[in-house]
């Protein structure tokens, strides 16, 4: 690992290199970032999550930069022109930007003007130009009348060739473009202008018909919405800085004397910047900007989902879910406290087929026949009336009743999982049944449907989305391994995102548990197929098993700590299970005397968890 990096990162995110770099050193041997968080704080100096996504972000920038480097340094050196110099510059550039600079000159392009010119021999000519050689018009024509010949017919025609080099150079020459890059990034304005004649269809961009704003003062979501309108092909959106101050940069760089040579390097001037500067970095502006815009508008989505993930469970209980519908009624589902279907009909309390006393008399009659404790109704169409209806029912007092956000349980019940689930229930069944368990627990019921797909950002669909998929894939896995999960009941879905497992390992365990049982410890885990070291070491902590003979394995302890807990019971003369019920045994406990055996912050996690084994960090669920 390249000292270099590890310094730009710490520099980058205010931190210490050291534990910059063994942060890096568990991500590069394949620790999660949960786990990192969780069990090695002593390591990283207790790192959050998303420093440490922070820093394994950037570590992949600037390894994508370092193979960019050495495909750069391979072409210059094919084509024989990389000396030790330009080496050592290319080594030591750590901006994207600056290193295309760098390359521009020696990189491939497709047949230019310029090239056109070097073809038809006008380089020596541009050079002489270049170096404001010519005092009078008079010298530069005779000079130029000698390149004439017969795709070369007039002296014109030769010094446009020479102007075309002259402009391609401009282009290509680090300082002009570094000049011009400042302009922008201090005086860029995104202008945004209505499409003539798409008035009417573009109502909804109204705002932006005539728009102009600061460009590092736009907001990610009026960028997104004007992108948006320039996708849809309502609105024509630019990056403009100050043309005549870019211009004057250039002539700076550019011109040294006031002669002729000087008036054919300004217009070379102004046509490298309009036709070749201009558009080469007011993409690049447009692509930075839109990077900046998705990425404050994915934190936004990230945060949204979060909240959405960790919203408080009921916990197990027998559930009654109502997808409402007018027309085509409400579906209706009874679920056990585990979570499996026992009953699915439909009733018809609205109109147009209403019939409010039969749904009233089938509501009573499955409440009382399922033992239900509470009922879920989903929040779309039909949902206010479906909710207002079931209140107005004389169920016993104890039922509670909840609206529930049904967004995504329709992508869920034609999905396969939804297939795989209920092969014989139609899709309508699938989304009641969703609606259901998402009352029963948010978190492992959402995993199963696209994050994408839960409705968390309005402009979600207009941002990369390989980086919103990775952001919110992120948050799952962080969600599930802070609640942790019970591993004699969760799907093969929610262990999934556990750390160190992924499908395969989920599918297996999952497998496992259908031919052998009910896991009764931790251990049994090196039992399943495919269960290295590795895995076990990355996933055990955040798998819980109730109700096992060690009650640190319904614990977020990490096995690799139970020593610790054990000399402590031992210390005390009691068991693990009464140190961990009885609270004036944890009071009794000398955390001095095991520091020589963990680390200081290791030590506060696990006396935490022994006050609270296996907490779940969700807030209770309180109805209305």
């Amino acid at each position: 690992m390249k000292t270099e990096v590890i310094a730009l990162i710490a520099q980058d995110l205010s931190l210490n290199p050291s534990r910059v770099e063994a942060c890096i050193a568990l991500l590069d041997e394949g620790a999660s970032i949960p786990f990192i968080s969780r069990y090695r704080k002593e390591v990283t100096g207790s790192m959050d999550e998303v420093t440490i996504a922070d820093i394994a972000d950037r570590h992949h920038k600037y390894q994508e930069l370092e193979k960019r480097k050495a495909s750069i340094l391979a072409s210059i050196e094919e084509q024989g022109k990389l000396d030790d110099k330009l080496k050592e510059r290319i080594e030591n550039c750590w901006e994207s930007n600056l290193l295309e600079d760098m390359y521009l000159p020696y990189k491939p392009k497709r047949r230019t003007r310029a090239q056109i010119a070097r073809e038809q021999g006008l380089e020596p000519l541009a050079a002489l130009i270049e170096k404001e050689y010519f005092y009078d018009e008079n010298s530069l024509h005779q000079k130029a009348k000698a390149f004439c010949k017969d795709d070369l017919k007039d002296i014109e025609a030769v010094l446009q060739g020479a102007r075309d080099i002259i402009a391609e150079n401009i282009n290509e020459n680090e300082n002009c473009r570094a000049a011009v890059r400042r302009e922008f990034q201090y005086t860029a304005k995104i202008v945004s202008k209505l499409i003539k004649g798409k008035a009417e269809e573009a109502d909804k961009y109204r705002d932006y018909f005539d728009f102009s704003e600061s460009l590092k003062h736009c907001s990610s979501h009026r960028l997104l919405a004007m992108r948006r309108g320039e996708k849809e092909g309502f609105l024509r959106v630019s990056i403009q800085a100050d043309e005549e101050n870019c211009l004057q940069k250039l002539r700076r760089l550019s011109i040294h004397r006031r002669n002729a040579s000087s008036d054919q390097i300004n217009m070379a001037v102004e046509d490298s910047f309009k036709r070749l500067l201009k558009p080469s970095i007011e993409n690049e502006f447009a692509a930075l900007s839109k990077e900046k815009a998705d990425t404050e508008a994915i934190a936004v989505f990230a945060k949204a989902l979060r909240q959405v993930l960790l919203a408080s469970p009921l916990g197990a209980k027998r559930i009654l879910g109502i997808d409402p519908g007018f027309r085509t009624g409400c579906k209706v589902v009874c679920i056990d406290a585990q979570g499996n279907l026992l009953h699915d009909s439909v009733i018809y309390p609205h109109p147009p087929k209403a019939d409010p006393q039969t749904a009233a008399k089938h509501i009573t009659q499955l409440v009382k026949q399922f033992e239900i404790e509470a009922i879920a109704i989903g929040n779309g169409t039909a949902g206010r009336e479906s909710e207002s209806f079931i209140r107005g029912l004389a169920l016993p007092s104890h039922i509670e009743i909840f609206s529930v956000n049904e967004d995504g349980a329709s992508i869920y019940s034609a999905s396969a999982i939804a297939r795989e689930e209920f092969p014989d229930k139609d899709v309508t069944v699938r989304g009641a049944v969703s609606i259901a368990r998402r009352l029963m627990d948010p978190l492992a019921e959402l995993v199963k449907i696209d994050s994408k797909s839960i409705g968390v950002g309005q402009y979600q669909h207009d941002v990369d989305q390989t980086a919103l998929k990775h952001q919110l894939d992120l948050v799952v896995a962080s969600c599930v391994n802070a609640v942790g999960v019970e591993l004699n009941t969760a799907s093969k879905h929610l262990l999934s995102y556990v750390s160190g497992l992924g499908p395969a390992l989920a599918q297996n365990i999952v497998q496992y548990r259908q031919e052998h049982g009910a896991f009764r410890s931790r251990k049994d885990l090196m039992n399943v197929p495919r269960m290295g070291a590795k895995a076990f070491q990355q996933s055990a902590g955040f798998l819980r098993i109730s109700g096992a003979a060690n009650p640190l394995d319904n614990s977020a302890v990490h096995p690799e700590s139970y020593h610790i807990v054990e000399s402590m019971a031992k210390d005390l003369h009691c068991s693990l299970s009464d140190l961990m019920k009885d609270a004036s045994l944890r009071a009794q406990i000398k955390p001095e005397c095991y520091r020589d055996k963990v680390g200081e912050e290791t030590l506060k996690d696990i006396l935490q968890e022994l006050e609270k084994p296996s907490r779940d960090p969700r807030k209770a669920l309180e109805s209305f």
